[in-house]
């Protein structure tokens, strides 16, 4: 799909992964709709992007909220072509831990965030997609997810995490399936550990053990490299039903760290992936 001139809609879209990708995506001449929880990041990002986007406060876990949000990219910019969902939430518990059994309530947050959230916000936008006039090979959209190598590779205290990302992982292809009488792609990247405002709050002393279990290049992730995988997904129309890694190689087991479980107050905010 030529992103020119599309409109593509962003769900974690004002900061970290998501603000990373609707950057490259406007660069390109892409309409944006940044979905996010922030609006004071929304505000900013609005701000430095300017024309031809728009930012609506949403939780993607509501269905109201993203049916709003949907209706209200159609009423600005006609139609959706693009979704990239980058909203999600960490939590770090064990099954059993020191003060008990894992908080149940907290398991079923993360769940509907991270699995619901996106399941959700997509079906709502597959919609609205199939009813655009199809271009090359009769495509009429494009979706991309962001899991986690943490669905594949989940640590200690990463249950509700890892499951939730699985998920996200496991419906790519029946998804797939189900929308290509429709001419809409799906994929989902998996990235792993990105310099996001969430890392960036981590000391040299946890960030260098995540730097070690990556095989080259021996860094975190750039945001910039996650939007240039999106936008190599969006442009590339044999690509569909797949899980993409963006980790560096990343396969080391990693015994669970100190910023992770030192996450005391679990709140419920949408954060961007990358963890």
């Amino acid at each position: 799909m030529n992103i020119e001139n599309k409109v593509a809609l962003i769900t974690g879209g004002a900061s970290g992964l998501g603000l990373a990708t609707a950057r490259n995506l406007h660069s390109k001449g892409a309409k944006l709709v940044l979905m996010d929880l922030n609006e004071d990041n929304l505000n900013s990002a609005k701000e430095e992007l300017k024309d031809n986007v728009i930012g609506i406060v949403t939780n993607v876990a509501d269905e109201e909220s993203v049916k709003k949000a949907i209706q209200s990219a159609v009423d600005e910019f006609g139609s959706i072509h693009i979704l990239v969902n980058c909203a999600g939430i960490g939590s770090a518990s064990k099954t059993v831990g020191r003060d008990g059994a894992h908080p149940l309530e907290i398991f079923k947050i993360v769940i509907d965030v991270n699995l619901v959230g996106t399941f959700n916000t997509l079906r709502l936008a597959a919609e609205v997609m199939g009813k655009n006039e199809p271009e090359n090979d009769n495509e009429c959209g494009v979706i991309i997810n962001t899991a986690s190598v943490a669905a594949f590779d989940g640590q200690i205290g990463q249950a509700a995490y890892s499951a939730s990302k699985g998920g996200v992982t496991a419906m790519t292809l029946p998804i797939a399936r189900d929308l290509a009488r429709m001419g809409i792609r799906i994929n989902t990247i998996a990235p792993g550990i990105f310099d996001t405002p969430l890392m960036a709050m981590a000391s040299d002393e946890v960030r260098k053990p995540l730097i070690e279990m990556t095989q080259f290049p021996k860094r975190l992730g750039d945001p910039d490299e996650f939007a240039l995988l999106t936008a190599q997904i969006i442009e590339n129309p044999f690509l569909n039903g797949e899980t993409i890694r963006l980790d560096g190689g990343k396969r080391k087991n990693l015994l669970i760290n100190k910023f992770t479980l030192s996450v005391k107050n679990f709140k419920v905010v949408q954060q961007k992936e990358g963890i």
